[in-house]
């Protein structure tokens, strides 16, 4: 995490950060209301959605074959997202397959897996290498026909299937709101840590059709926004 390289590096410059994850857990602030130290900034929660991912997943994919969620090992919170997912999945009644990619090839081997334990549907973890390889993992769920649910936006406007985030505008203007307060001599330890309240549900229905899902009208309904 990028933050807390910087902070490790410095104790008194300001800091603003974004966290897709808990950072009174990261060790960054004493708390979300008084953050303390030179540290402060908003929360997007997307490390913390994998479970209601998990819940429309299989409304829009619904069954008894085991659901996959694909996790980058390296990733410092990627034991934290296992477990949270791995509760929601024994909560709703659902076998899961858990399945670690932190290469290019891996990702390859992690798809060919999950057809071979015949997976109804794929949740993404978030991650930062999984946005850098959106392309090669669109081309793997598009080859596999594997119904995926993304962690950001972005996958489902190249051709995704669907993604539940954070809406990203609303945490960038939260951000720079308090980039500006602290340029203009606000403390960060005396501004609270900003979380996120808007999020978004996109579906492609285009997608949902080479596939041969019907999108039920339930997720329709409670959708953002759905390319026709």
């Amino acid at each position: 995490m990028v933050a807390r390289a910087v902070r490790a590096a410095t104790r008194t410059i300001p800091i603003v950060f974004t966290s897709g994850s808990d950072p009174v857990q990261d060790g960054l602030v004493d708390s979300l209301n008084r953050p303390g130290g030179n540290l402060t900034g908003v929360v997007a929660f997307t490390a913390s959605l994998g479970p209601k991912r998990l819940e429309l997943m299989r409304e829009l994919v619904p069954g008894k074959n085991v659901i996959a969620f694909l996790v980058n090992p390296s990733s410092q919170i990627a034991d934290v997202q296992t477990r949270e997912f791995q509760a929601a999945a024994q909560r709703l009644g659902e076998k899961l397959l858990v399945l670690n990619a932190g290469t290019i090839s891996e990702l390859d081997q992690a798809f060919a897996t999950l057809v071979k334990q015949s997976a109804r549907a794929l949740v993404m973890s978030a991650d930062l290498f999984f946005q850098v390889r959106r392309e090669q993992l669109l081309a793997l769920a598009v080859r596999h026909r594997i119904p995926t649910m993304y962690e950001w936006r972005e996958f489902f406007e190249a051709g995704g299937l669907i993604s539940y985030s954070t809406v990203r505008a609303e945490t960038w203007r939260q951000h720079g709101n308090y980039v500006g307060r602290v340029l203009n001599g606000a403390k960060p330890a005396d501004l609270p840590i900003v979380r996120s309240t808007k999020f978004e549900l996109v579906i492609n229905s285009k997608t949902a059709k080479a596939l041969g899902l019907t999108i039920p009208q339930s997720l329709l309904v409670s959708a953002d926004k759905v390319i026709e």
